[in-house]
């Protein structure tokens, strides 16, 4: 029995794409006769955070969802991801990074610059002094990990094979905060996830996660990653779109069912329009058949 999960972050109310991609977690997870559980990822301390996961807990539930066990929160999992982290360390797999975002961003954009996205290894061979006079002058660090130009390929359910070179990801963030590629990876592990279903907007940095697993002696997952839902203009599902919660909606005056039925049609998994159970979605899901491209969303 392959466990799946869903796992959002409280910073505000679940869109129809967040909803989206969780009913489709929780198909994978159900169809395969499997466990499905909740985990809410708040690594940052927000006082808004407990509403918000309340308000996201309410809109899974009002769409049919529902999970097993008690919710595992991230935040409540710090001293794990710190001796994961030291397992690491110790074995100099990482070091200190005192680059902000604007030196990393400025690098990328200089001519021959490093690829988009990858880290271009300014502090990866600092002498100790440098470091102590970085450490001196008050910069945050963060830990990054020390990679090796490994190319590591992950096989996706849906996308196939995905071979991508590891960059120098960070482990922990300058404010001492685990980071969300290190914590992802331990947690699932820890809480035996076998199946990550989530949108594709995280594929690339899948095989990050398998190399980080694969380091700390963990299992790796399967992978399932989703089209993401998009507006008219192309770009991911935003409040910009307008009415994309389950709280605007129903200002509308379409409810939760209405937008679980809109959903199931976007998956071809009903006709539009048609009402439509959990237990009906449950009883026509293929993945073989489900769509590849994004649903652009009118």
């Amino acid at each position: 029995m392959v466990i799946g999960r869903f796992a959002p972050s409280p910073t505000g109310p679940l869109h129809v794409g967040n909803l989206r991609t969780a009913l489709l977690a929780w198909l994978f997870a159900r169809s395969a006769g499997s466990s499905f559980l909740l985990r809410i990822e708040d690594l940052e301390a927000r006082p808004d955070n407990a509403a918000h996961e309340a308000g996201q807990r309410r809109d899974l539930q009002a769409l049919g969802l529902d999970w097993d066990g008690p919710v595992v929160h991230q935040s409540e999992r710090r001293a794990r991801h710190h001796a994961m982290l030291a397992a690491l360390e110790e074995r100099g797999l990482t070091y200190p990074c005192f680059c902000s975002r604007r030196e990393i961003r400025e690098a990328a954009a200089a001519p021959h610059g490093p690829v988009p996205g990858v880290y271009p290894g300014t502090c990866r061979e600092l002498t100790d002094e440098e470091r102590r006079r970085q450490f001196d002058e008050g910069r945050p660090a963060a830990l990054r990990l020390r990679s090796s130009g490994e190319v590591v390929t992950i096989d996706d359910r849906l996308r196939g094979p995905v071979t991508l070179a590891v960059d120098d990801v960070v482990l922990r963030r300058n404010d001492g905060v685990p980071a969300y590629n290190l914590a992802v990876v331990v947690d699932d592990a820890d809480q035996g996830v076998g199946e990550v279903v989530r949108g594709d907007d995280l594929l690339s940095s899948t095989p990050r996660q398998a190399h980080l697993a694969d380091l700390l002696g963990l299992a790796r997952p399967t992978w399932a990653h989703v089209p993401l839902v998009v507006g008219t203009d192309g770009e991911r599902l935003a409040k910009r779109h307008g009415a994309v919660t389950l709280a605007d909606l129903a200002r509308e005056g379409r409810g939760a069912d209405a937008v679980r039925s809109e959903i199931a049609a976007s998956l071809g998994l009903a006709a539009p329009g048609e009402p439509v159970t959990v237990g009906q979605l449950l009883d026509r899901f293929d993945p073989a058949r489900l769509p590849t491209e994004p649903w652009v969303r009118a």
